[in-house]
């Protein structure tokens, strides 16, 4: 676990989850313009994970689950501190834990009663993702530049993100109902 750890793919994304109580603090302290730059900062370290994890032939299982814990916890953080603020309605935050949290008790109920162990995200959830980060990132800059396409990009990206966190949730059931059955079959052909 610690050779994993000592990766520099996993090195870069423990510096990401370091960076998410100072982008918090510099929101709360209305520091917007430091806060998209840390975001940015730690969007590209994101990036660059994954880019030497493949070049360096450095993908750890370790690696494989830190990566979206850290994206989960920086974009959720952000999302709720947002909301606690007043710079993005409720009801997208609501919509987002919700769906997290109804997926992570999902997976951790078939984790403990079933082999499956596939719960890779689906091309919805992924867009999701995106999503959510232009909307933070929308919502900051039109903090920071109040203008017109800012916050044309702003409304976009939190209505982009409404529709595709209720897709990707509804797909993600048909996705884990489908592996399931599929490993029933094979379990019952062998």
């Amino acid at each position: 676990m610690i050779n994993q750890l000592l990766k520099a793919p996993n090195q870069l994304t423990l510096l990401r989850l370091i960076f998410i109580p100072f982008i918090l603090i510099n929101i709360v302290d209305q520091n917007y313009g430091w806060a998209l730059g840390l975001l940015i900062a730690a969007g590209i370290s994101d990036a660059l994970d994954g880019l030497l994890a493949r070049r360096l032939h450095q993908q750890t299982k370790l690696g494989e689950y830190l990566d979206p814990i850290a994206d989960k916890f920086l974009l959720s953080s952000l999302f709720l501190v947002l909301s606690i603020l007043h710079k993005i309605p409720w009801k997208y935050t609501v919509l987002v834990f919700s769906r997290d949290i109804c997926i992570l008790a999902t997976t951790a109920v078939i984790y403990a009663t079933t082999t499956l162990r596939d719960f890779r995200p689906s091309i919805f959830g992924k867009i999701n993702t995106f999503a959510q980060i232009f909307a933070v990132l929308f919502v900051l800059g039109n903090l920071i530049w109040n203008t017109r396409p800012l916050y044309i990009g702003r409304q976009l990206s939190l209505y982009a993100t409404f529709a595709f966190t209720l897709v990707s949730g509804i797909h993600y059931v048909f996705l884990v109902g489908a592996r399931l059955r599929a490993q029933t079959r094979t379990a019952a052909g062998s």
